[in-house]
């Protein structure tokens, strides 16, 4: 299939579950428009919104979606995936002993080498300056102790701190499916 103007690449589609709510806000449910089309064919989604961008083979001709529905519902997990970008959207991208937003890591606070385990009650987000300052001590017993205590966060949680970095390109017809703070940029 050949699309005109536009390369198509530059037209991901929306991904709503079937309650037209995103599947995820951050990062935001899209697809490529390959595996958009490949679902409005299975007959998985329903189109909700269109670009103005048509793709054509020498029998078929179609507009791009830009915003699908999924036709069976899908159950959000309560609780993410431990990962290193969520334990940052969980402390929303700053350091929890000295709140930079830059040369970002993550700690543990009970240190690997004492015993410390790899998860959402001992991992917060830290700076390299004061992730270098604690090195493989105890945050407790030099006084380093993070502005937030770290926690297992729900799904919830990270939509809505998703929400306050909202990412760069939004198309105007995902805006009523998004609740973003922001207004879009054309």
């Amino acid at each position: 299939m050949i699309a005109k103007g536009t390369p198509p690449e530059n037209w991901p589609a929306l991904v709503l579950n079937a309650d037209y709510r995103p599947l995820s806000y951050y990062p935001l449910s899209l697809w490529n428009w390959q595996a958009t089309i490949k679902a409005v064919f299975l007959e998985r989604v329903n189109i909700v919104d269109s670009y103005d961008r048509k793709i054509h083979s020498p029998s078929f001709e179609i507009q791009l979606p830009s915003v699908v529905a999924l036709k069976t519902y899908v159950r959000p997990a309560l609780y993410p995936a431990f990962t290193r970008f969520n334990v940052f959207l969980r402390d929303r991208f700053s350091c929890q002993y000295c709140g930079d937003l830059d040369d970002l890591t993550f700690d543990h606070l009970i240190p690997r080498s004492k015993g410390g385990r790899t998860r959402w009650d001992n991992v917060v987000t830290a700076c390299s300056p004061c992730n270098l300052k604690k090195g493989a001590r105890d945050a407790r017993t030099i006084g380093m102790l993070p502005m937030q205590a770290p926690y297992r966060p729900t799904v919830y949680e990270l939509h809505r701190n998703g929400r306050a970095f909202p990412p760069n390109f939004l198309h105007q017809s995902w805006i009523d499916y998004l609740y973003w703070d922001t207004e879009l940029e054309e």
